[in-house]
Parts: structure tokens; sequence; C-alpha cells
């Protein structure tokens, strides 16, 4: 891992002026901190679309980053310990609204 502490905005976002950012994770104090544009869709099926991507994402990045990774295998692994989150949680979310 890097020592960097902040992740590179794609050249994408970037140059697009309508670009706006969605959601942020950090790790810090041991555990899991976020920043959520909770209000970017109406729709839930959405964020769903959003959780599905990324899970992609981290599987190829994985893939990149370790030759011989099997990306189908590194998914379904991504997808039980999902799952095995969403039925037993190891923490229940907490924060505030904030502008």
């Amino acid at each position: 891992m890097g020592v960097e502490k902040v992740l590179t905005i794609p050249e994408e976002a970037q140059q697009d002026k309508a670009s706006f950012e969605v959601l942020r994770v950090w790790i810090a104090n041991q555990a899991q901190h976020v920043s959520i544009r909770s209000g970017a869709w109406e729709d839930p099926f959405a964020w769903g679309i959003v959780l599905a991507d990324l899970a992609r994402h981290i599987a190829l990045a994985h893939q990149l980053q370790n030759e011989g990774t099997d990306p189908e295998a590194f998914l379904n692994r991504l997808l039980e310990g999902f799952e095995a989150e969403i039925e037993n949680p190891t923490d229940e979310p907490e924060g505030e609204v904030t502008q």
C-alpha cells in the first residue's frame, strides 16, 4: 500500500463540470468511516447498481495487481462477505447528516 492518504480523482471526473462525488470510505482508529451523498438518487435500486459496479471494480483492481487472480472467484468471495455482513452485522451504522 502506498503512502498517499487520498486517492486520485479519475480524469473523467476532473474534466466533467457536472461530476460529483457520492461515496468516500476511510479506515481510521481501526474502524470504517464514510461520507455519503445520500440524496444522489431517489430509488435505492440505483445504489444497488453502484455497489455492484464497485464490487466489479474491486475485483478488476485486485486482478490487475495480482497475476493469476480469478476475478469470478474473487467476486464470489466478496459477495460471501457482503451477504455475511448483511445477515449478521459486526456493527451498526451511526452518524449524522451534514451539508
